[in-house]
């Protein structure tokens, strides 16, 4: 299995790229916000999620490991495949993903393309109170995005509080705005 790819970017497509390593170009399906991000002639490193079926054999790629670990995991959910995994990761980072699963916000899961209202309910349900997927060496899965949408950097007057304790915080404050 293919786990991760570094070399140039030769062409990018609608939703592929081709990536050569060595002399030897592979094709790498990736997201709409993952290509912009790749520019013919740049030097990339991708994290692969390989996929083998009777009659095909696709990588996809990703920026960071966790992007690549939330494919997988929303692929778990019935009703989701490649190709709407792709869409979501679009729309929601990883730590937006987490956040809207915590909050059961489907109007935010909802807005990729191809998730309507029932899909985007199921991933809600399915992703709620689940831990971060694993990395591909094992350890936890980085929630964190570099577009933002991180949990805060502890500094020495404010520790850090474990995500359960940030999510619960979140929702009380959510709950006592609807009040008011």
């Amino acid at each position: 299995m293919i786990g991760s790819l570094k070399g140039i970017v030769s062409a990018t497509g609608e939703d592929r790229a081709l990536i050569e390593v060595q002399g030897v170009g592979y094709l790498v399906f990736a997201g709409a916000k993952t290509l912009s991000r790749m520019g013919t002639g740049a030097i990339v490193h991708v994290f692969v999620e390989t996929q083998m079926r009777e009659d095909s054999l696709k990588l996809f790629g990703f920026l960071s490991d966790g992007e690549r670990a939330w494919f997988a995991r929303l692929q778990e959910i019935s009703g989701v495949g490649a190709k709407v995994a792709l869409s979501i990761l679009d729309v929601l980072g990883p730590a937006q993903l987490m956040e809207a699963a915590a909050l059961e916000d489907k109007v935010s899961i909802a807005r990729a393309n191809g998730v309507g209202p029932k899909l985007a309910a199921r991933i809600a349900i399915e992703l709620k109170g689940r831990p971060p997927p694993p990395a591909l060496m094992g350890s936890s899965g980085s929630v964190g995005s570099s577009e933002g949408g991180a949990a805060p950097v502890p500094t020495p007057d404010m520790p850090a509080l474990p995500a359960q304790e940030v999510m619960e915080d979140r929702n009380q404050a959510i709950s006592a705005l609807i009040n008011l």
